[in-house]
């Protein structure tokens, strides 16, 4: 198989590709925020979430459904900027998966890259990142709606986390400053 790519650019191909997969991960696990609630650990994502209450309509109470799930729909994600977040953060990972995939096939077909082409990539590269670096500071923006309220503390707020005293999070911090004395 020829190659249209130097080692350099194999060794960006490969990457690339890494990195792509990597963000992509990261941004369909729903571990980015970590909470408890009715005494169940619950964790969020941009649009996925980890254990939320249901109403049992037989016995009359509200449960913890213990599994993993995407919102209803677009617009039952519980912060207009979770919203941002999930599209700006969604785009950059397939840019970065566009170009990853264009490395990768640089890497088999002769003269599929060129220099200017792999100028072009590093600069979709460039935007990619920059949209999943904006998306991760927006997120902390969504810290302030109910769902977060009701899992870390009704005085949690944008950039602000507060963790009740029993919390499973304050425990690990306790456990970890003490370890470290």
């Amino acid at each position: 198989m020829a190659s249209s790519l130097t080692c350099t650019g194999v060794i960006w191909a490969l990457l690339s590709l890494l990195c792509a997969a990597a963000s992509c991960v990261g941004f369909f696990m729903p571990y980015w925020l970590l909470g408890t609630q009715m005494d169940k650990p619950v964790s969020f994502g941009t649009f996925r979430r980890c254990s939320y209450p249901v109403r049992d309509e037989e016995k009359q109470i509200t449960v913890m459904l213990e599994q993993c799930g995407r919102y209803a729909s677009f617009s039952g994600i519980p912060s207009l900027e979770w919203r941002i977040c999930t599209v700006v953060t969604g785009v950059g990972c397939g840019l970065l998966l566009l170009v990853a995939l264009t490395g990768l096939m640089g890497c088999c077909i002769s003269d599929l890259i060129s220099r200017t082409i792999g100028r072009v990539a590093g600069g979709i590269q460039f935007v990619g990142g920059l949209l999943i670096g904006s998306g991760c500071a927006l997120y902390p923006l969504g810290w302030d709606s109910e769902e977060v309220k009701q899992t870390c503390s009704n005085s949690s707020d944008q950039f602000k986390l507060v963790f009740p005293p029993e919390s499973h999070r304050r425990r690990l911090l306790r456990s970890g400053f003490v370890s470290t004395k």
